[in-house]
């Protein structure tokens, strides 16, 4: 009998689209992250963080874990503005040449929808955000073992706010 995991997740990309596949293929693994909050008031909130990621759907998708604090720097008591512990998942849509965002922080609950292209060197992630405004996920600085990542947020499209950054380390 197959197991859940065994049904979810696989070794590497579908072999049908391997070629666009690859856009995120650089996140599958293990990855320690230091981050920096940026509160409205200016001040700035650093920790430690965690990801994990790994081919699912018959290597269709790619699936990650983001986890604020570390499990290992948990605390007692309720979580602090910068914490959560979410899932995503990527899926290229061969039709849009783009792949779709679907974020789930189950701690908070937060829940956002984005479309990611390659944008240069670095991928850019746009969603709009319940309520008004528009939400800018990128990675930046890519290498095989590290990468910058900033969340930013705009009411206008054109400036925008920056809300955190994930500093990466592959394990």
């Amino acid at each position: 009998m197959t197991s859940f995991i065994e049904a979810l997740h696989t070794k590497g990309p579908n072999p049908e689209r391997a070629d666009k596949l690859g856009l995120y293929a650089f996140l599958v693994g293990d990855w320690d992250m230091d981050t920096v909050g940026h509160a409205p008031d200016g001040t700035k909130h650093t920790g430690r963080g965690e990801i994990h990621a790994g081919w699912v759907l018959e290597g269709r998708a790619i699936q990650d874990v983001w986890i604020v604090p570390a499990r290992d720097a948990r605390r007692a008591g309720p979580p602090g503005p910068f914490d959560f512990y979410g899932t995503t998942l990527r899926v290229y849509d061969p039709g849009l040449d783009a792949w779709h965002i679907i974020w789930m922080d189950g701690m908070k609950p937060l829940f956002r929808r984005q479309l990611g292209r390659a944008s240069g060197a670095d991928i850019v992630q746009l969603g709009d955000i319940d309520g008004g405004g528009k939400s800018r996920w990128r990675f930046t600085e890519i290498t095989p073992n590290s990468f910058h990542w900033l969340g930013e947020r705009s009411s206008d499209d054109t400036s925008w706010t920056l809300l955190t950054e994930y500093y990466a380390r592959r394990r």
